[in-house]
């Protein structure tokens, strides 16, 4: 930072700062006048201008600063916070870091965001990311009074995925199912399947949060680098119906658990003892894609298939096969915008959620199974 003193119009005298960039950049007061010669902030100083000349490496350390710290409007997960601090590091401030941030062009940033997907191969998913980054860095630095324009603001991108998410049938989570000899696994994807969980949101579940009386399952938190975390989104902190042959599974699988009291964990990893959930990637790995395959899934080498693909393949029955309303289907999937799940509105409704998971039970197989 930059102290300066200003003569004011009455005669008086204040005192300021202005950035010029992160200490790291300039070990010496010499290399820091430099800088301030090149900003030309003798002259600006004079004319008490705004400090809106600032680097944009500083502006983005700000950034990171303001929008994790105590300003935040909502708190970033711990699964978030290293994702972003990569994308606003290694790409944007690699790339602008030592440009005036207020003197950075919207076309040279569309540029550079279209050389990031057929030079450096990112998929445009990616690209999007990182633009909606950037226009975050400049928007928390206009609130902040950093900078006073947005050169991301008018930047376009392309958004789609050429990502296809596996879909399997209700006769192939079948197959699933029973190539899954451990009631473990049987019962965490039986319950992946039926209600369409985040693997995070499933592998945090309690006993305490499966709420026999009111034939729901609350989801308040998330698993996330070995610790609890706030949901994905707002919407996604509520409950999801259990239909009573979901129930009849959950009070099986705890009867035979060592782990069953009501702060266990429901899906444990029994090689820590309970202490914390079975690790998600790695059931995956050596269960659930295995079992998949010897099913008769057909997976390319490579291709993605785990907890997520149960989640498309329950929305995408319930929409086509049983013609279930589609607000009803946003409702058991949680999404803040139906539009997520489809472009249509009609009014949720708790018993109807339960009684799509009844129907998607039965198709299973499992919807005769006496229920006690």
């Amino acid at each position: 930072m930059l102290r300066y003193r200003l003569n004011t119009a009455d005669g008086s005298r204040k005192e300021n700062t202005l950035p010029i960039g992160l200490l790291s950049d300039f070990p010496t007061e010499k290399t820091a006048w430099r800088e301030v010669d090149r900003l030309g902030l003798l002259v600006r100083i004079n004319s008490e201008e705004s400090g809106t000349r600032i680097r944009f490496d500083a502006l983005a350390e700000y950034y990171l600063k303001a929008d994790f710290g105590d300003d935040a409007a909502r708190p970033k997960s711990a699964n978030t916070i290293p994702i972003v601090e990569h994308y606003v590091r290694d790409y944007l401030i690699a790339r602008w870091g030592n440009e005036l941030a207020s003197d950075i062009r919207p076309l040279e940033i569309q540029r550079w965001l279209k050389s990031l997907h057929t030079g450096n191969g990112l998929a445009w998913t990616t690209v999007s990311k990182i633009r909606g980054i950037m226009h975050r860095v400049y928007k928390v630095g206009i609130l902040h009074e950093r900078v006073d324009k947005n050169p991301v603001e008018h930047v376009e991108t392309r958004s789609q995925s050429l990502y296809k998410a596996v879909v399997i049938t209700p006769q192939q989570t079948l197959a699933i199912l029973n190539k899954l000899t451990n009631p473990l696994h049987y019962t965490l994807v039986l319950t992946c399947a039926a209600t369409a969980l985040r693997a995070s949101e499933i592998i945090s579940l309690r006993w305490s949060d499966i709420l026999w009386s009111d034939r729901q399952i609350r989801i308040s938190k998330r698993w996330a680098k070995g610790e609890d975390g706030e949901t994905k989104t707002a919407a996604s902190n509520g409950y999801v119906p259990m239909h009573p042959v979901l129930a009849q599974y959950l009070k099986e699988w705890r009867a035979q658990s060592p782990y069953s009291k009501v702060d266990d964990f429901v899906f444990p990893s029994l090689l820590k003892d309970g202490k914390v959930p079975i690790w998600a990637s790695t059931f995956v790995q050596d269960h659930l894609r295995p079992a998949a395959i010897s099913a008769g899934v057909i997976l390319a080498k490579g291709q993605r298939f785990g907890l997520h693909n149960l989640r498309h393949s329950l929305s995408t029955w319930l929409v086509n096969k049983g013609k279930v309303d589609p607000k009803t289907v946003q409702g058991m999937l949680r999404h803040s915008d139906i539009r997520t799940t489809m472009n249509l509105y009609t009014q949720d409704d708790r018993d109807e959620k339960q009684a799509a998971q009844g129907a998607f039970l039965s198709a299973v197989g499992l919807g005769s199974r006496t229920v006690q």
